[in-house]
């Protein structure tokens, strides 16, 4: 990372950890290394991110998208039969002289090649036992992706819901991977959350759904406020696709340290439904009424990263800026997805100030999420609502018990306006 970077990167993960999106896991008993909790902001922001996400994919009257929750442990038979069991693994190396262990292709530059192992594979699938008695037969696994939930309740959902192709099912949940050299914030972890879509068409008709999901997917990160100079595409090479892939291609951010993948659009085709059909016995093609014969659909896979969109729109979204002699910093989050949007401020303690906050939050708190602050001085509350992103606060004064009207804060702007009680949904709503 150049030195500008590495500060704007050690910035936001500090203002991160202080103001409440993110902590480290096991804080107390000195944190476990590359695990994260998520704190009252980062909860809320991780929920409109994807809040948002499962309307924008689901705004498109042509399509129906349909939302499965699958179980984190499944069959171990699943994994064989997607071929995680064999395929999933990277090669690692160890470090002679400290026993240190990297991932082959993320060796540090100040390391001797020469003093490594050769490389050999590491499968990252968490392993586990179910029951009491451990043996061979108890053996499972965390998912290392909601992909495979997807495709093993393919015909379920294909009955039930008598879908017609073309039809995705989606999935945002919780995926475990044993990586060996984690890093980088909440970049790359060994517990992360995905937002994944399996979209099922016919096989003639591939092309066409592949180039959709990659604009549709690359409008959505801009759309939520990363801006297009922070995204661009890349195909993957022949030789850097997945065993199941015909083509796939990554939508990329620029993170402090680089280029970083967001998301993955793959052409997976009929790879994982006709290993599961083989596998299961089950069958799981699809009858086509127009040419009245059953097919097996191609998939098209959009699997994106729900927490490295969190952490994409918190670089994205970081600014610093000065004003009368000081630095303000500011998360400038767009108004939809910002964790709180209007910050409620008494302008003082005084019972009647807070009554009219109470009553303020109240008219509003039903449509907008809103938070009262009366924690230290307005300059310094305006300063935190700030560095949380918040989009507009409104100051409840003296004056307020006089005029019922307030004061309304324009974060980026800092412009103030004076707006009656009576109008304050109409001008949110105008927004």
């Amino acid at each position: 990372m150049e030195e500008t970077n590495k500060e704007v990167f050690e910035k936001v993960v500090k203002i991160a950890q202080s103001r409440g999106f993110v902590f480290n896991a096991s804080s107390i008993y000195g944190g476990l290394r590359s695990s994260y909790d998520y704190g009252p902001l980062g909860v809320l922001l991780k929920n409109n991110i994807s809040n948002n996400w499962w309307k924008d994919i689901n705004n498109d009257n042509e399509i129906t998208i349909y939302p499965v929750d699958t179980a984190i442990i499944q069959s171990s038979e699943v994994w064989k039969a997607s071929g995680h069991l064999a395929e999933f693994s990277d090669p690692m190396v160890d470090h002679k002289p400290t026993g240190q262990r990297f991932r082959a292709d993320q060796v540090p530059d100040d390391i001797n090649k020469e003093d490594l192992t050769e490389p050999r594979q590491f499968n990252l699938m968490f392993e586990t036992n179910i029951g009491p008695v451990q043996n061979e037969n108890s053996t499972v696994y965390l998912r290392p992706e909601t992909a495979q939930g997807i495709f093993v309740n393919f015909e379920n959902v294909l009955r039930t819901m008598r879908a017609k192709v073309p039809f995705g099912i989606a999935n945002i949940g919780k995926s475990f991977r044993n990586e060996i050299t984690p890093g980088q914030f909440i970049f790359r972890t060994r517990e992360f959350e995905q937002m994944e879509i399996e979209f099922f068409c016919k096989q003639e008709d591939q092309g066409e759904w592949f180039n959709y999901w990659v604009n549709k997917r690359m409008e959505w990160y801009k759309n939520i406020g990363i801006p297009d100079s922070s995204l661009r595409l890349r195909e993957h090479e022949n030789n850097e696709l997945a065993h199941y892939a015909s083509k796939t291609v990554d939508i990329e951010f620029l993170y402090p340290w680089g280029w970083g993948e967001l998301e993955g659009i793959a052409n997976r085709g009929t790879f994982d439904l006709s290993s599961h059909e083989k596998e299961s016995g089950k069958d799981l093609t699809y009858f086509d009424p127009l040419s009245n014969e059953k097919i097996t659909p191609t998939v098209i896979e959009p699997a994106g990263g729900l927490t490295r969109t969190l952490f994409a729109l918190l670089c994205s979204s970081y600014d610093e800026e000065e004003v009368n002699d000081s630095v303000r910093t500011v998360f400038r989050f767009q108004f939809n997805i910002a964790p709180i949007q209007i910050g409620i401020l008494p302008l003082s303690k005084k019972d009647e100030l807070i009554e009219v906050s109470e009553k303020v939050n109240t008219l509003l708190r039903s449509n907008y999420r809103t938070e009262i602050d009366i924690t230290q001085s307005i300059g310094k509350r305006y300063r935190r609502q700030d560095e949380i992103g918040t989009p507009y606060c409104i100051t409840i004064d003296f004056e307020t018990l006089e005029d019922n009207s307030v004061t309304i804060r324009n974060r980026d702007s800092m412009i103030q306006e004076r707006v009656s009680i009576d109008n304050l949904l109409s001008y949110f709503i105008d927004l």
